[in-house]
C-alpha cells in the first residue's frame, strides 16, 4: 500500500497504524490528519477514492462523514452564544415559537444540544425529499411530542438533530446552518468541509460502501461485541433505536447527489480529514498562527458534561456536552478532556485541550460500528503513544 503525505518526527506510530488498517482491517481508502498546538503533525492518505473503485485517493479527496458532521455543527450554537446571539438556558421556543407544540415549551437550548429534548424519533418518518426540505423537516420536528419528559433523560437524536439544529440556527441568524458554516467557519479557516455539498465540488468526493475486517482472531484488533440488549434494540422495529435511525425512510443512499447536497448537519456533511483536524485545532487556539474559533470560556463549555448515563437510544451509557460527544467507554477519544464526534461506521473528529491535539479521520469503507470504529481507535491509540 502506497501511503502518501507527511508525518512529523515522533508521530511515526500513526503512519504504522494507518498502514495496518489497510493490511488487516479491511480499509480501502482513507485519510488521517493530526494537529498539535495549532501545527499539523500528521497528514496521510492512501487507497482508492471509491470503496469499490480503482482511482487513487488524491490529496484533496473528501468523503461523507456521517455523524462526525454533528461535531462541526455543534460549534454553531456555541459561537452564537459566544457572540451574544443565543442564550443556552432560554427555551427553544423563545427563538422558534412553533417548537413549543406537544409539551416542549420548556425545552431549553441547552437540553436540545445535550440530546435531552425527547424527540429522537418522528411519529411519521420523512421521505428523503421531505428530509432535505428545511421548512418541511423543521415543521415535523417542531410538531413532534416528546417520548420522554424533556430534561429527565437523554438519548441520541441520530437524525432529528439535523432538523432541531437547522430550525434553531435559521431562526436565530436568518441563514441556513450550511451557509453559516460556510461563511463563518469553513471559508475563514480554509476548510474543505461542507454541510450541503456544492455541485462544483462533487467530483472530489468518493463513494461509500461496506467493508469487513480482515484481521484473523488474535491479531490485535479491537473486538466489539454488543450486549444482547443493544442487538435486540437494533432489531426491534418499535424500539427508539430503530425509530431514531429510521427517521428518514427508506434509508437514504449516501452516494446520492441529492443527499450530499442536503444541509443535514446531523449526518450528511462532507469533509477531508485535514479539514476536520484543522477545524478542531481552531477550537483550541490559533492554527498556523491565525485566528481561533473558541474563546476560552466557549472551549470550557464545549468540554463540559451535560448528559451522562444510560442512553435511551443507543442503550449503552454515553456522555454528551452541548452537541459534542465526550470521552468515555462508548466513544473513546484521546482522554478525559476530549470532545468531538464519531460518524457511524468510521469517521472521527475531536479536540483534546489537555494535549493540544486535534484529530480527523475519514474513510470510504463503512462498518457496523456506531461510536467506536476499530480503525479510528487504532489511530487514536497511536497518537496517544506518540505524545
Amino acid at each position: 500500500m502506497d501511503v502518501r503525505g507527511t508525518v512529523a518526527a515522533g508521530f511515526e506510530p500513526v503512519r504504522d497504524a494507518f498502514l495496518h488498517n489497510f493490511e488487516h482491517r479491511g480499509e480501502r481508502g482513507a485519510a488521517v490528519a493530526v494537529y498539535r498546538d495549532g501545527v499539523k503533525v500528521v497528514d496521510l492518505w492512501a487507497g482508492t477514492k471509491d470503496v469499490a473503485g480503482e482511482a487513487p485517493w488524491a490529496v484533496d479527496t473528501a468523503q461523507v462523514v456521517r455523524s462526525a458532521t454533528k461535531g462541526v455543527a455543534a460549534a454553531v450554537p456555541l459561537l452564537l452564544h459566544q457572540r451574544g446571539q443565543l442564550d443556552l438556558d432560554a427555551p427553544v421556543g423563545t427563538y422558534w415559537p412553533e417548537f413549543k407544540a406537544g409539551g416542549k415549551d420548556r425545552v431549553s437550548v441547552r437540553q436540545l444540544l445535550a440530546h435531552q429534548a425527547g424527540v429522537p424519533v418522528l411519529d411519521r418518518p420523512l421521505s428523503l425529499a421531505e428530509a432535505v426540505d428545511l421548512e418541511t423537516a423543521t415543521a415535523a420536528v417542531a410538531a413532534q411530542a416528546p417520548v420522554w419528559q424533556p430534561g429527565t433523560a437523554h438519548g441520541y437524536h441520530a437524525h432529528t438533530f439535523s432538523w432541531l439544529l437547522s430550525g434553531l440556527v435559521h431562526r436565530v441568524t436568518g441563514r441556513t446552518i450550511g451557509r453559516w458554516v460556510a461563511e463563518e467557519i469553513a471559508r475563514p479557516l480554509g476548510l474543505d468541509l461542507w454541510i450541503g455539498l456544492p455541485s462544483e465540488e462533487a467530483h472530489r468526493v468518493g463513494r461509500l460502501g461496506p467493508v469487513e475486517e480482515t484481521e484473523p482472531p488474535g491479531g490485535g484488533a479491537l473486538k466489539l461485541r454488543p450486549k444482547r440488549s443493544v442487538t435486540e434494540a437494533y432489531r426491534d422495529p418499535g424500539s427508539l433505536t430503530r425509530r431514531a435511525f429510521g427517521a428518514i425512510d427508506p434509508q437514504p443512499d449516501e452516494n446520492d447527489p441529492v443527499y450530499r447536497a442536503a444541509e443535514l448537519p446531523g449526518s450528511a456533511g462532507v469533509s477531508t480529514a485535514r479539514a476536520l483536524a484543522r477545524f478542531y485545532a481552531s477550537t483550541l487556539g490559533p492554527v498556523d498562527g491565525g485566528a481561533r474559533l473558541f474563546a476560552p470560556a466557549t472551549l470550557t463549555l464545549a468540554r463540559t458534561e451535560e448528559s451522562t448515563g444510560p442512553d435511551r437510544v443507543l442503550i449503552v451509557s454515553t456522555r454528551f456536552g452541548l452537541g459534542h460527544m465526550l470521552h468515555g467507554p462508548a466513544s473513546p477519544l484521546l482522554g478525559p478532556t476530549s470532545f468531538g464526534h464519531p460518524g457511524r461506521g468510521g469517521s472521527l473528529g475531536f479536540a483534546d485541550p489537555e494535549s493540544g491535539i486535534a484529530f480527523g479521520y475519514v474513510t470510504n469503507g463503512t462498518r457496523k460500528t456506531v461510536t467506536a470504529d476499530p480503525r479510528a481507535q487504532a489511530l487514536v491509540r497511536a497518537v496517544r503513544a506518540a505524545l
